[in-house]
């Protein structure tokens, strides 16, 4: 139980700081609402365990058989999260009723973990943390990825809440694109301590 406990706050921790998943989500709500963005938040809330069963049962092993695999998904992350920066910063307001964009879906929410530089260090690190090798390691990893299930809920509904809170507080067109194209610069700014070595 304690285990599960110091599992619990490492995902707490890792959860509910700024992060691309928590930047996309709050933006997410100010733009369309939690209803629109449900499928959003289900997809990081399902997507993020999942990836770190994979990574744990196997996944891990193939990456350092072939280092270039990682650095290649490493490098794909971060011209996605640019790409997906340049999109937030253009998007245009619906608090004028135009919905000229979407937000994700659960399959983009749940496909971009995969892709997510802060996720991997989560995943990795977690996995590196809470494992032993002196026990069976599925088990272990299993009961990792059901931690981060429950504590991804309410860690990413405090963002799509802050986001919602947000959208009553802009009031014009021109607030919502400052606020959007604020978001994009922070997306940006997060992924640099990732990619940049220590």
């Amino acid at each position: 139980m304690e285990l599960i406990i110091t599992i619990a706050l490492f995902a707490f921790s890792a959860g509910i700081t700024p992060g691309p998943n928590n930047i996309m989500l709050m933006t997410s709500g100010v733009n369309f609402g939690v209803k629109r963005s449900i499928p959003h938040l289900l997809g990081i809330i399902v997507g993020f365990p999942s990836m770190v069963l994979a990574i744990g049962l196997g996944l891990s092993a193939v990456f350092q058989a072939y280092p270039v695999a990682h650095q290649v998904i490493k490098v794909a992350g971060i011209i996605y999260l640019l790409y997906l920066s340049w999109l937030i910063a253009n998007s245009s307001s619906n608090l004028e009723g135009k919905k000229t964009s979407k937000p994700f879906n659960f399959i983009q929410a749940a496909a971009f973990q995969w892709v997510n530089p802060k996720g991997w260090i989560m995943a990795v690190g977690a996995i590196a943390t809470f494992t032993s090798i002196d026990q069976s390691l599925t088990p272990q990893v299993i009961t990792i990825a059901v931690v981060f299930f429950f504590i991804a809920l309410p860690c990413a509904s405090i963002w799509l809440s802050f986001g919602v809170g947000l959208k009553k507080l802009l009031k014009n067109e021109r607030q919502q694109k400052i606020f959007n194209i604020s978001m994009a610069l922070l997306l940006v700014l997060s992924i640099i301590p990732m990619v940049v070595p220590n």
